[in-house]
């Protein structure tokens, strides 16, 4: 009778765990991994500064840990010079510089945190061809900034920012995230959903034994 009493907590304590993991996972969950990437034809008007001059980007995926994406920024500027930097963003502290990525699978009405600590709404959904494929996009607006993701993966497709002297439109027109996803015949596997599967087999389990364990103290 004591051992049965010690299985049942340490089953119950289980179960707690992944639940309350799931939980934690379900916060933020990434869309991209290491080695995708998204390139962009850009335009300006207005007078922007020499840095914002561009006329192509492209962002490429060079690691993800949890919600640090390590990406690598390449554009051509207009005069055809090319330039690179190293960008961190970090979903969970809202480090995602203008959204150029925000946690994957957000429907209309969820938000997510930006650099300026502000919780920002999605707006809208709809589904278009986008560089080469029908995705699933959403979108926010404010009065400096119109975007719109590609729910699944969460990387913006499209922008507008407006400043005070110049604005700068830049739309996705080639990536590797789609013919990835083509591939496979599936999209990406979100791990909040292997998560939530795997507590809920745990719980089916515990239930089937508990009702076991319940029989058998009958006889």
């Amino acid at each position: 009778m004591v051992k049965n009493r010690f299985f049942l907590g340490f089953l119950l304590a289980t179960l707690i765990i992944l639940l309350n993991a799931s939980v934690v996972q379900g916060e933020i969950s990434v869309g991209v991994v290491g080695g995708d990437w998204i390139e962009y034809a850009v335009t300006t008007k207005g007078n922007p500064p020499e840095q914002f001059n561009i006329t192509w980007a492209k962002m490429q995926v060079l690691k993800v840990e949890g919600p640090v994406i390590k990406t690598n920024i390449t554009t051509r500027a207009a005069n055809g010079t090319l330039s690179s930097l190293t960008m961190t963003l970090n979903l969970e502290k809202g480090e995602i510089g203008a959204w150029f990525i925000i946690p994957a699978n957000l429907k209309v009405g969820d938000s997510f945190l930006d650099s300026n600590c502000q919780q920002v709404t999605i707006q809208g959904e709809q589904k278009l061809t986008w560089a080469g494929d029908s995705r699933v996009l959403t979108n926010a607006t404010t009065p400096q900034r119109i975007k719109q993701w590609d729910k699944l993966t969460g990387v913006f497709v499209e922008c507008i920012d407006v400043f005070d002297d110049y604005s700068i439109n830049a739309t996705a027109i080639k990536t590797s995230m789609w013919r990835n996803q083509e591939a496979t015949g599936s999209p990406l596997i979100n791990p909040e959903w292997v998560i939530i599967i795997l507590a809920i087999s745990a719980s089916a389990l515990g239930i089937g034994i508990l009702g076991w364990i319940a029989r058998k103290t009958k006889f």
